[in-house]
């Protein structure tokens, strides 16, 4: 169809970028919802060329599930968007099937017309149970409520910043086509910082970075990483609810630029053996009144008694938390030590095998690095386990916690048994929660071979057995 006679809104760069950093910041200030209600429906309502609004939410695995409504609809009915939660995997059984969406007006995007399409603006919705209460299924509904309470009762702001590796494959869909095509193929064979400028994984990291830009990500580098056709692209860190939102934009916004270059991203966290896998290391500190409260010039390793309480309460619940970060077959084909894995539920400052790293810090950087998440786990969930296990969990009775000689499962059924035991995976989610996920990944993993073997030689791209019975069932 020509669009000689359209007329759609279609912004520069430039112009999206101001928004988007607009709207960044009255998140950051906490403008009062009503007031951010009625200034996004004014810009909807004022802004000519605005066809439709895209309105994004999150399974309980972590799907990101996303549903255009027309403007003119939205603007008039979005206090009463209604739908059918029992097509939603971890969501509600057929017999009480109707769910509401309600929009986080803070969560508002700006976006580029050649990347989302000309004419539209996103936003994020919160799943509302028939009572009109958050659905207990809603882990980004979780989170926010844990972020405000712990901002209520104590003044915290909770941070968080990811690092997100993936891998850049030859052809669209590649995943899916694997099992035709039988391997991947790379676009890029150079290793880490190492790409001329004009190859492919240069060429997508650019133009993935740019709209990450446009969208007030706030850039900060990124590169190709150790394993050849691998990439990163690092972005400033933000409040805890925006930062697991980033996470979601970031692959959508990776996965729509390699289609529409002819190649595809991929977030498996072991997509091909032999070579390092990709991890989501999870940066976390905490503010209040604007001063990190995970910082001490004189403490261990630069960093608080706050801090390593953190640490000591995620490092005694490694087991019980693992499957929340590592939450697919394939994310333990990645916890291998021959490659960096870090699958050692200890911490250190210098250990890259280490489940929780310090990293060099200041005044303003200093943080707690957990590293042991895959890039395809729920980020809502990962950020919810994090935060509430080092601010709520306990610190268990463990000879030398910080370095004692304990690992994390290396295969996904123990990992299962360790969280279906887990008293505090209860207390995280909540029982009912708990078995749902439970049962979700207990199905994923019966369709894969119990035992996955060890180390896997591939001189060539290989794939493995595992990893083609979740492509073959979409579990990625």
């Amino acid at each position: 169809m020509s669009g000689t006679y359209r007329d759609f809104l279609e912004l520069s760069y430039e112009e999206l970028e101001e928004k988007n950093l607009s709207l960044k910041e009255e998140r950051k200030q906490r403008t009062d919802a009503g007031k951010l209600q009625e200034a996004r429906l004014k810009d909807l309502t004022d802004t000519k060329g605005v066809k439709a609004v895209t309105v994004l939410f999150s399974d309980l695995e972590g799907r990101l599930h996303m549903l255009d409504y027309d403007k003119k609809f939205l603007v008039n009915s979005f206090d009463n968007l209604t739908f059918d939660g029992s097509s939603i995997r971890g969501f509600t059984a057929q017999k009480e099937s109707d769910l509401r969406l309600g929009l986080d007006w803070g969560s508002f995007y700006w976006t580029p017309a050649d990347v989302f399409g000309s004419g539209k603006a996103l936003v994020f919705g919160e799943v509302i149970d028939k009572d009109g209460k958050p659905y207990a299924a809603d882990l980004r509904g979780m989170l926010k409520q844990f972020a405000t309470q712990q901002f209520k009762d104590n003044g915290y702001t909770l941070n968080a910043a990811n690092e997100i590796e993936g891998f850049l494959f030859d052809g669209v869909d590649a995943e899916r086509n694997f099992a035709k095509a039988g391997s991947f193929e790379y676009v890029n064979a150079g290793g880490y910082y190492h790409s001329l400028p004009g190859d492919p994984l240069r060429e997508f990291i650019d133009t993935a970075a740019e709209v990450q830009r446009a969208m007030g990500f706030e850039n900060e580098k990124d590169h190709p990483e150790v394993a050849p056709s691998q990439f990163e692209i690092n972005y400033t860190y933000g409040e805890v609810v925006s930062a697991a939102d980033q996470i979601q934009l970031y692959k959508l916004i990776c996965r729509q630029v390699a289609t529409q270059m002819g190649m595809t991203a991929s977030f498996l966290p072991k997509p091909v053996t032999g070579v390092n896998g990709s991890g989501m290391h999870t940066n976390v500190s905490i503010t209040k009144d604007k001063k990190n409260l995970f910082w001490d010039a004189n403490g261990q390793e630069k960093i608080s008694e706050l801090a390593w309480s953190f640490i000591d309460k995620i490092l005694t619940a490694g087991n019980d938390l693992c499957l929340l970060l590592n939450a697919s077959v394939n994310a333990y084909r990645r916890l291998d030590p021959h490659f960096e894995a870090p699958n050692q539920i200890k911490a250190s400052a210098t250990d890259r095998g280490s489940m929780i790293r310090i990293p060099i810090g200041n005044e303003k950087s200093a943080r707690v690095e957990v590293r042991s998440v895959g890039p395809d786990a729920n980020p809502y969930a990962v950020l919810l386990s994090i935060f509430k296990t080092g601010l709520d969990g306990e610190i268990g009775r463990i000879e030398n916690l910080r370095q004692a000689e304990r690992y994390l499962p290396d295969n996904v059924y123990t990992a299962i048994e360790n969280f279906r035991g887990s008293e505090w995976a209860g207390k995280l989610l909540g029982e009912d929660v708990k078995g749902r996920y439970a049962d979700l990944k207990q199905a994923s993993a019966d369709r894969c071979a119990r035992l996955l073997g060890t180390i896997v030689k591939a001189p060539e791209v290989q794939f493995h057995h595992d990893v083609y019975n979740q492509l073959l069932w979409g579990q990625f």
